[in-house]
């Protein structure tokens, strides 16, 4: 135990054996924040034993050649998603909020699970609906400041019908029939019904032969449609690219239709193929079930059953894909889904809740700096999305950015339809308050620029028709920040080398965005992250926290603007295809208990409480570089330089390098001289010395789980500084 005036700092403990001591008493007495704080030296960390041909760290501070700044306060945060009600219950409570925040993060953004979902959520249960003698219809929240909202619930869309658009849809108990979004009609968009043209593609998971479809129309019916077939690989497959095109069967065009069950011939000569799609142009505009005391009701497109297949000699319809089971079943994809839904349609049970806002604010999470917020848009309306902006307002919440959807590229809506939506949106909430920052699309983790299907100009790119349809409407104003999501692997294909790639991988999706059109004066926000989309071993190993270094490290480098680690809150741990881990930065039970912590958060320590200072200003980030490569040019060591507020500098350097320690000098270079840290040089290192997570499945733990250690070492242009193996060092302190 070191002395530091009237603290201490204890460097490592068993928590086997001091059950006793809380996680939070654990924290506290192992950390002590602040400079200068000394720290007993221990194994390979700080000064280098042996000082023969260490690599130069060189960092470019010549004033004016610094490649990004920002405020911590406003640009590292973390991110709180869809709980259970219990869970709910007991992540709110003061010491799990304590313990959640320890990790050092700033702001935090609030995820919409429900849409990913493909469910409505109702911010608040009270409110108005468009049919109030059936509690059904359009769903808008009240404004009004009643009792604080504690749960926010999500509702199954009967008009979801037979599409699933490529996600895990809430089943609810009254599924209909598909109806498209009535958002998305010339009523409400001002445009042709013919420029957002709606679909329904049918994939039979394998090629057949089709000569013939069987459509049932429900009101409004398509008028003007065709009915296509694909030639070529996957027809859904935004992420990589849909490879092939769409050819209209040879008698797939029809004009003047009058809805009903119809059998369509399509060709003489069956086609072999997977993948039809029913495009339609025209509505019938007559009503659905539900009325024509709403408009809603009234517009856009539904069938409720659409196969494949051919015709008999006895003229009946033969359906292609008769008898297939689980994965050989069909299923279908849609353009877009009708918000339609009753009180009925409610999923109050299971892990479907959302923290209401009230509880969101007043808990202490938020960190007491402005949120990110979400508002629902594929399956809500745009009254509703400024009806909770105005209960927000009007309870005084600070609110810093709003997010408009969640994910529409893995709901498969074009852009075009994205953007119409999104300009109604951005409409109604800036009559509420003109000053709010609006942004989105928040992509899905992809690595590559999303492909869709080409249009008329034969482009393909999601991100640059999207600009360019805000262009055109002369709205680019509205899109105050481009926001996606940053899920690098495949999560049962985590290597140790996918390290080398994170920070090429970061640094090529931010010049994908700008390439596509977004302007370098939109920031880029990556506002939810991990190594991979599902949970996997390497989260929890040392791993995890080399690469949420690198990763944070090479989004500023890149130009990036805010970053959120996912998710703020304890995880269980569970078993993966990869061995045991956790989404979190800590080790916990099903009750939330804490029993340690993961390299998720000792490498958010080392980034939020060394490397930068949160409630101190901005941050100018300068190049820097150090040529330490394995022998097929990987650079083993990264390096990332910020100039801080209060005058030091700071290196956050990360070894990659999981058998050597390597030894580095520093040499500061401006306007043709070279200088270096001078007096004490703040040096704090974690690593694989500190934390080794033992895989046990879903009782894996870290052992030793110590915290980061350092020292205070000498500065001068010949100072070496040793990096231990499969570490992230910060050295921080004046420069001459």
């Amino acid at each position: 135990m070191v002395k530091t005036g009237a603290r201490s700092a204890i460097l490592y403990w068993d928590r086997r054996k001091d059950d006793s001591l809380s996680s939070t008493m654990k924290r506290i007495s192992i950390l002590t924040f602040g400079f200068p704080v000394f720290f007993l030296y221990l194994g390979a960390a700080g000064l280098a034993q042996s000082q023969e041909n260490p690599a130069v760290v060189h960092v470019d501070a010549t004033p004016g050649h610094a490649i990004n700044s920002f405020d911590p306060d406003k640009a590292l945060g973390s991110s709180i998603d869809v709980l259970s009600r219990t869970g709910i219950d007991k992540v709110y409570t003061p010491h799990i909020i304590e313990e959640s925040l320890s990790a050092g993060w700033g702001p935090i953004t609030y995820r919409n699970n429900s849409e990913l979902r493909m469910a409505a959520w109702h911010w608040t249960e009270n409110g108005t609906w468009s049919d109030p003698s059936h509690k059904a219809g359009y769903f808008t929240g009240s404004t009004d400041l009643k009792e604080p909202i504690r749960y926010i619930l999500e509702y199954a869309l009967p008009h979801r019908g037979f599409s699933t658009s490529g996600d895990r849809p809430v089943k609810g108990p009254n599924l209909s029939y598909w109806k498209s979004n009535p958002y998305l009609t010339s009523k409400f968009t001002g445009e042709s019904d013919s420029l957002h043209p709606q679909w329904v593609v049918l994939d039979m998971k394998s090629e057949k032969p089709v000569s013939a479809v069987r459509i049932a129309w429900k009101s409004p019916y398509a008028r003007t449609y065709r009915v296509e077939y694909w030639v070529g690989k996957d027809a859904l497959d935004f992420d990589d690219g849909p490879s092939g095109e769409w050819k209209t069967f040879s008698k797939g065009r029809v004009a003047n239709a009058r809805g009903g069950t119809v059998v369509l011939k399509l060709t003489d000569a069956p086609v072999s193929t997977q993948f039809l799609r029913v495009w339609m142009t025209e509505s019938s505009n007559t009503c659905d079930e539900h009325g024509s005391d709403d408009i809603r009701n009234c517009v856009g497109y539904a069938i409720e059953e659409f196969k494949a297949g051919s015709i008999n000699t006895s003229g009946n319809f033969l359906d292609a894909t008769e008898g297939a089971t689980e994965r050989n079943a069909p299923t279908w994809c849609s353009s877009s889904i009708d918000p339609w839904h009753s009180a009925a349609d409610v999923n109050n049970t299971g892990g479907g809740q959302h923290t209401g806002f009230d509880l969101f604010f007043s808990s202490g999470l938020t960190n007491n700096l402005p949120a990110m917020i979400p508002v629902t848009l594929l399956y809500g309306t745009p009254d509703d999305a400024a009806a909770q902006v105005t209960y927000l307002e009007k309870r005084g919440y600070p609110i810093a950015y709003i997010e408009i959807g969640e994910e529409p590229d893995g709901k498969h809506a074009l852009p075009e339809d994205y953007g119409a939506l999104y300009l109604q949106w951005a409409t109604a909430i800036h009559k509420v308050d003109p000053k709010l920052r609006l942004g989105g699309p928040i992509f899905e983790g992809v690595n590559e620029d999303i492909h869709v299907w080409p249009d008329a100009q034969r482009r393909t790119s999601w991100m640059g028709r999207f600009v360019a349809y805000l262009k055109s409407h002369g709205r680019l104003s509205d899109l105050a920040f481009v926001s996606f999501e940053h899920y690098p692997f495949d999560r049962c294909h985590v290597g140790w080398t996918d390290l080398y790639r994170e920070p090429r991988i970061m640094k090529h999706i931010l010049d994908v965005w700008r390439g596509d059109g977004v302007p370098k004066d939109i920031p880029l926000m990556v506002t939810e992250s991990s190594v991979a989309a599902g949970l996997t071993g390497p989260m929890s190993q040392i791993f995890g926290g080399l690469w949420l270094a690198d990763s944070v490290g090479s989004f500023f480098e890149g130009g990036g603007a805010a970053y959120y680690h996912s998710p703020i809150q304890p995880q269980t741990t569970q078993d993966t295809c990869q061995g045991g881990a956790s989404w979190s930065n800590f080790e916990a039970d099903s009750d939330y208990n804490i029993t340690g912590y993961t390299a998720f958060y000792w490498a958010a320590h080392m980034i939020n409480l060394e490397w930068i200072s949160h409630r101190s200003g901005v941050h100018e980030m300068f190049p820097s570089s150090v040529a330490i490569r394995d022998a097929e040019g990987n650079a083993f060591v990264t390096t990332y330089a910020v100039h801080r507020p209060d005058g030091n500098w700071s290196l956050m350097l990360v070894n990659r390098d999981p058998s050597h320690a390597h030894p580095v000098r520093v040499a500061f270079e401006s306007s043709g001289h070279t200088g270096s840290f001078i007096g004490p040089v703040r040096f704090v290192t974690f690593g694989s010395e500190q934390y080794v997570w033992n895989d046990k499945g879903s009782d894996s733990y870290a052992d030793p789980d110590s915290p980061p250690i350092g020292r205070a070492l000498p500065g001068g242009p010949q100072s070496t500084y040793m990096l231990p193996k499969s570490s992230i060092t910060v050295l921080r302190g004046h420069v001459e």
